[in-house]
């Protein structure tokens, strides 16, 4: 095995996407993935719900990959929830992703924002990560999309 030798090693954080930096990951991420004689199956995805006028009112955001679909982020526009958006956009996910090889949804949301709404939504409370301060506790999700119905 080759190994680079690095005279001098240089970390830079980085607070916006550049091509390169996303051309390795897939890169890197792609190649490890076939040494481990895994299937990859990456795919980023967003879903966006627009109103009437075409403004975005609430997103989706997440990656699938391996045999699983993760949800990043789920975001409302404060003037438009409760009127199951979010319920809508966590729908669309489910469905694109059923029956395309992928075992599971999973998520992870705190306790001051909606725990409670992904539990009515099906998804099983895998694990909490207690915070000292509950509106941080950490609570991890998963639903089963081979055995959806």
């Amino acid at each position: 095995m080759n190994r680079w030798r690095i005279s001098k090693l240089k970390i830079i954080k980085k607070t916006e996407a550049e091509d390169r930096v996303g051309d390795f990951i897939n890169e890197a991420f792609t190649d490890y993935a076939e040494a481990q004689k895994v299937d990859l199956n990456f795919e980023e995805y967003w879903f966006v719900a627009e109103d009437d006028a075409g403004e975005i009112i609430g997103t989706i955001t997440g990656r699938a990959y391996y045999n699983e679909v993760h949800i990043g982020d789920l975001i409302i526009d404060k003037k438009c929830r409760r009127q199951n958006i979010g319920t809508e956009l966590v729908r669309a996910v489910e469905a694109e992703y059923k029956g395309k090889g992928y075992d599971k949804i999973t998520l992870t949301t705190f306790g001051f924002q909606a725990p409670e709404f992904y539990k009515k939504l099906g998804y099983s409370l895998e694990f909490v990560r207690e915070d000292k301060d509950p509106k941080l506790s950490k609570y991890f999700y998963c639903k089963d999309l081979k055995n959806e119905h």
